[in-house]
Formats: structure tokens, C-alpha cells, sequence
């Protein structure tokens, strides 16, 4: 008889029977559960589940009674002194004032003639001059500004680059665009010309109105960036100086000339081999003023308190916030992006709360937070870490964050479906990493895939999620996530799009490493300090 057999047989030996137990409580987590609650979160009724808005609210109730249901403990004192589970917290979303331009007689609207790009805060109606600067491109082939001091003024700008009549660019002479050109060329141009001291930027980015109507239609996500979100009010990291895409037909007031005039001047210097910016002058007048309008959000919060280390906190979390409606009326409902976490919390959470029923509870305590505001800046979860934590951070040994699981991305669409993206395991604790592959070995046997672990990685997946709120307190984490696909952030990322056999793997694997970090003996070491 070996000395495991022996040390079994004298009733010394729990690691097999602890196995057993949490495979026991690992397969309540089932695929039919995690749809049935993702039938409810991302429903239309839940109108996209908006931070802020009454979509949102309604799944903070719905979280919130399932956690009840559970029994999950509430952590958060009300001001009646009554324990419940939501935690409330103030924004303050910052959005247009009186934002207007005016040219000669005209007044040309935000949203309707113009499409400011950027965080612009300029209080007072204020004028300059307006110069037309061609291309506005600086490059020692093609300078736009040799000569020129625009300082102080309003430069009016082409979108794109000149061409040659074969189809190439006139700055590296070839059929790519140079960082001038296609659709981000603007970036390069607007930092030059404030470089060159202008005060504010003009695009010219649409021919006609019909074409300015399409680019409205096309940058309605941008324009809602701009109904930013804070959890302090004022006008922090704004700019004076602003970058406003319009059509020919504006640009021709704020040029004092017409629009046929300016069409001729446009053509004329698309074909010119050198810059040759015509003298177009006139006078503008800018008014961007922003205000704060608070709103009130909540996250959800259920508590499973531990055995012999019940001072010691495990966070297991999601956000259950999306994008709400769009422009169009169109719903958001957002299975992916995040119900499909959410849902995954709570199905482990039932798993953790069947466990301490049946006298099998973690010895460190477990926090289940759903957290709402991360579409807005991870602003939920800023909340809790930064400004007003219920349990101690000192005491939290890791954050398991679980972010759009069961969709195959494009990455591995026709490879591998059994696969997860494990992101941040080795940043801060190897003790985490080697939990993290020993589990998944032992357990679920998954394609851990570390591509978004990389540093230089240029998706930057490990600060874009609410994990990264605790890591940056120096608590070790991993990030949970399926990777990117064509329905992010689109009306179609429904319920029917989701792999419910992956979720259950992925929360399963969620679970079993949450089982191992809640129960062993030693606290999980940070001794890492990687990018």
C-alpha cells in the first residue's frame, strides 16, 4: 500500500474528497442557467442597460435578487442604517452647453453643420481669423505651412492627401496612405497645426451636405464619447483649442467666399505637385460651452463570508453595463459585452453559496461585484477600488474579472472553439499563474491563449477592463475574455450569438480557480511587477 493509500485510508488524506466536492458544486454552473439569466439581462427591455439610465437600474434589481435568492450576505449600510446590496455613487456626465460657430450672417449648430473632435471647453464666444492652409500636411516633400505663421488663428483644412493622377500620394509615392491620409490622417493634421500655434482646426470632411449627413451618421458612437462621464464634476482635460469636421458649404463662410469658388480652389489644389494654398482668409467666432448633470448609478455587491480566513477577500466581477440606445432608436442589449460575464458571476456565486449550505464554504470570504459605469471609463469599478471600498483592499487577495466570454472571436473563427484569453495571471503574483495553468490542466483543459498578455499587444486589453482598477492597487488579477468580433458594440450583439457550452466552460474554469485561491493554506504572493 502506497503512502497516499494509507493516508486515505486513515481518513487523513481530503484532497480527492475536496476534488469531489467541487466538481459536486461546479456543475450546478450549467449552460441552460447562464441563458436563462441572460435572457432577462440582455432582453429590450433592459433598453441596453446605459449607465445612469433605467435599463441600467433594472438590472442592478434583477443582480441584486438573485443574489438574495442565493443568500449571498449584503454588505452595503443605507442611510437608514439597513444593509443591502447595492452600492450607489454620483456622476456627473458632462455634456454640450451652447456650442455654436458663426461666419459672416451665418450660424452654423453642433450635430447638424458641424462635428467638433474633441474635448473642447471655451466658455465665452471667442473670434479669430480663418486661413485656408491647404492639405495642412508638414512634410519635407509637402509643407503646407512653409511660410506661414498661422499662430493665434483658425486654419481650414482638406481631409485626405494629394494624389497623382495614377492613384498615388504625393508624400511617399505610393498607392498606401502616408499618415496624412484615410480616415485618421486628421489626427496627424489637427496635432501639427496646433503645434503651429493655431487656435482652433477646421476639417474639410464631407463635399455636400448630403455626404455631411452620412458622416453624422457614421460618427454618432464618436459624438456620444463626448457625453463623457466622471465621478467628479468639472472640466478636467479639456482643450481651448478645438478640432470641428465640416462640409464645403461651411467652410466656404468661414472663408468669406462661396461654395463654387471654394470647389474650384479645392480641385486646383488636389492637382498642384507642390503645395499652393490659395489666399483664403475670413473671420470666425466659436462658443463650446460644457456642463456637468449628475446622475446616480450603483454596483451590486454579494458577499459569501469565509471560514478560518474570512479576513481575507477574494473578488470575483464583471460589469453589467452597456451602451443603451442608439441614435437610430436601435437597442444595444449587449449579451457579449458584458452580460455574459455577469451572468457568469452569478451562476459561480450560486455555486460558492450551494458549497457553504453544504458546509464546504471557502475559508477566505468571496465578493461577488457587478459593477456598472465601465463603458464610461470603468468608472464603477474606479468607485469601489479608489473612493469607497466595502472590504478592506489590504486584505484582497485577487480580482477573477470576467469580460465577454462565449463568442468565438475572429482570431480563431474555423481553429479552435475551446480556447479562453487569460490576460494579467503573470503580472503581479506567479503564485496567480501557476493556479491559474494548474487549474485549467487539472479541470477544464482550455487553450489558454496569452496573445492579449503581451505588453506590446497594441489592442491594450489588459487596462481596458475593471480589473485594472485593482491591479494598479498592486492586487493580482486575471482577466477572463473571448476575445473581439464584428457585433462589439452593435445592435446585434445578442443572446442568440452566444456559445452557452463555452460560457459554462469559462465560468467553470472561473470557478475552480476561485475554489483553489479561497481555500490554500498560504495568501497569494505579489511578486511580480511585469507590464
Amino acid at each position: 500500500m502506497t503512502y497516499q493509500q494509507l493516508m486515505l485510508a486513515a481518513g487523513l488524506l481530503a484532497l480527492p474528497f475536496a476534488s469531489r466536492a467541487q466538481d459536486k458544486f461546479a456543475s450546478t454552473i450549467t449552460a441552460a442557467d447562464l441563458e436563462k439569466h441572460l435572457r432577462v439581462l440582455a432582453a429590450d427591455d433592459m433598453e441596453g442597460r446605459e449607465t445612469g439610465t433605467r435599463g441600467q437600474r433594472k438590472a442592478a434589481e434583477y443582480i441584486a435578487s438573485q443574489f438574495a435568492a442565493e443568500g449571498l450576505k449584503p454588505l452595503v449600510k443605507a442611510a437608514d442604517g439597513k444593509l443591502g446590496y447595492q452600492q450607489p455613487y454620483t456622476l456627473y456626465k458632462k455634456t454640450w452647453g451652447e456650442v455654436y460657430v458663426k461666419a459672416g450672417d451665418k450660424r452654423f449648430e453642433v450635430q447638424k453643420d458641424f462635428l467638433p473632435n474633441g474635448l473642447l471647453y471655451l466658455p465665452t464666444e471667442t473670434s479669430y481669423e480663418t486661413v485656408f492652409v491647404g492639405y495642412g500636411i508638414g512634410d519635407a516633400a509637402y509643407d503646407d505651412y512653409a511660410g506661414r505663421d498661422v499662430k493665434g488663428k483658425a486654419v481650414v483644412i482638406l481631409d485626405d492627401e494629394p494624389k497623382t493622377t495614377d492613384g498615388k500620394n504625393r508624400i511617399g509615392g505610393t498607392t498606401e496612405s502616408s499618415k496624412w491620409g484615410g480616415p485618421n490622417g486628421w489626427r496627424a493634421k489637427s496635432v501639427l497645426a496646433k503645434e503651429k500655434g493655431a487656435a482652433q482646426v477646421f476639417i474639410i470632411a464631407a463635399e455636400s451636405a448630403d455626404a455631411f449627413k452620412q458622416l453624422l451618421t457614421q460618427r454618432s458612437a464618436m459624438m456620444a464619447r463626448f457625453n463623457r462621464m466622471s465621478l467628479k464634476p468639472g472640466t478636467e482635460n479639456v482643450s481651448s483649442v478645438g478640432v470641428f469636421l465640416v462640409s464645403t458649404n461651411m467652410a466656404s463662410a468661414l472663408l468669406n467666399t462661396t461654395e463654387t469658388a471654394l470647389n474650384q480652389v479645392i480641385a486646383q489644389t488636389a492637382k498642384a505637385e507642390k503645395p499652393a494654398t490659395a489666399a483664403l482668409t475670413g473671420n470666425v467666432a466659436v462658443k463650446a460651452d460644457r456642463i456637468d448633470e449628475k446622475t446616480e448609478s450603483s454596483n451590486v455587491l454579494g458577499f459569501i463570508e469565509g471560514t478560518d480566513k474570512k479576513d481575507e477577500v477574494l473578488i470575483v466581477s464583471s460589469h453589467y453595463d452597456h451602451i443603451g440606445i442608439s441614435a437610430d432608436g436601435q437597442i444595444n442589449n449587449g449579451a457579449n459585452d458584458d452580460g455574459s460575464g455577469t451572468v457568469s458571476v452569478l451562476e459561480i456565486a450560486q455555486a460558492f453559496a450551494k458549497a457553504k449550505a453544504a458546509g464546504k464554504g471557502p475559508r477566505r470570504s468571496i465578493l461577488f461585484l457587478t459593477v456598472s459605469g465601465e463603458e464610461k471609463g470603468l468608472l464603477g469599478s474606479e468607485y469601489y477600488a479608489d473612493m469607497s471600498p466595502v472590504l478592506p483592499l489590504d486584505k484582497t487577495v485577487a480580482d477573477l474579472n470576467i469580460d465577454m466570454v462565449g463568442r468565438i472571436d475572429d482570431l480563431h473563427e474555423g481553429k479552435s472553439t475551446n480556447y479562453i484569453y487569460v490576460i494579467g495571471s503573470d503580472k503581479l503574483s506567479s503564485d496567480l499563474h501557476k493556479i491559474s495553468e494548474e487549474t485549467n490542466k487539472k479541470h477544464i483543459n482550455m487553450e489558454l491563449d496569452y496573445k492579449y498578455n503581451d505588453p506590446k499587444d497594441a489592442q491594450r486589453i489588459y487596462y481596458r477592463s475593471d480589473h485594472y482598477n485593482f491591479a494598479k492597487h498592486q492586487i493580482p488579477i486575471i482577466f477572463y475574455f473571448n476575445g473581439l468580433h464584428a457585433d462589439y458594440h452593435k445592435p446585434t450583439d445578442d443572446v442568440e450569438k452566444i456559445d452557452f457550452k463555452l460560457a459554462e466552460k469559462s465560468a467553470r474554469l472561473v470557478f475552480y480557480t476561485a475554489w483553489e485561491i479561497a481555500n490554500r493554506d498560504q495568501r497569494l504572493v505579489v511578486d511580480s511587477n511585469k507590464q
